[in-house]
């Protein structure tokens, strides 16, 4: 009898044994279903494709659109001067500037005197004490170059006058637009013993 009990047990555990297969079955046949996700996951990627193959292939540069580009940049390096309506044609001018306490006033003029340039603090926007700055006389003297330029100025000799703080920064700022400088000169005036001063402030 107990022979013949494990026949059973055997074909009990051969039938729990086949069961597994049947389930492992079931995910074999749900693969269609994840082949056509996987179809379709990758059906996007076949369109992102497509554009690189649309690139047309890039012309060989040559010796002239280089010679453009470098032009390009250094015009854009250079300082904006436009051509006044009415040019001049001044080659050669004074620049005249007077650096006081208060204030910097830059005046360029042809060699005759008559102006064709001119700017001070306050015309570029500085109030207070900012307008005895150096960066204010920098930017004075620009503004006032950059219109004697659009009458044609290349050559100028500069003329300081005034203890101001402005002194040095307006003469730098005339030669880094490109204008030469001919020659500079201290035309401060000097009192030999000739009017009687003011009286001392009394603070």
């Amino acid at each position: 009898m107990a022979e013949e009990d494990k026949p059973e047990e055997v074909s009990e555990e051969t039938g729990a044994d086949t069961t597994p297969e049947a389930v492992t079955d079931t995910p074999a046949e749900a693969t269609p279903a994840e082949g056509k996700a996987a179809d379709a996951s990758a059906a996007p990627a076949a369109p992102a494709a497509a554009p690189v193959e649309d690139k047309k292939p890039e012309k060989p540069r040559t010796a002239e659109d280089i010679f453009l580009e470098l032009e390009g940049d250094e015009d854009a390096e250079k300082n904006k001067v436009i051509k006044a309506k009415k040019s001049k044609n001044i080659l050669n001018g004074v620049v005249h500037v007077a650096a006081t306490f208060n204030n910097t006033i830059v005046t360029v003029s042809d060699p005759a005197g008559n102006v064709i340039g001119w700017s001070s603090s306050g015309k570029m926007g500085f109030r207070g004490s900012r307008k005895s700055t150096a960066y204010a006389a920098q930017l004075v003297a620009q503004d006032a170059c950059r219109q004697a330029m659009s009458h044609g100025l290349k050559n100028a000799e500069v003329r300081v006058k005034g203890p101001g703080a402005g002194r040095e920064s307006a003469v730098r700022a005339v030669q880094g637009l490109g204008i030469e400088v001919t020659g500079i000169t201290d035309v401060t005036p000097i009192p030999h013993n000739g009017c009687r001063p003011k009286k001392a402030r009394r603070v």
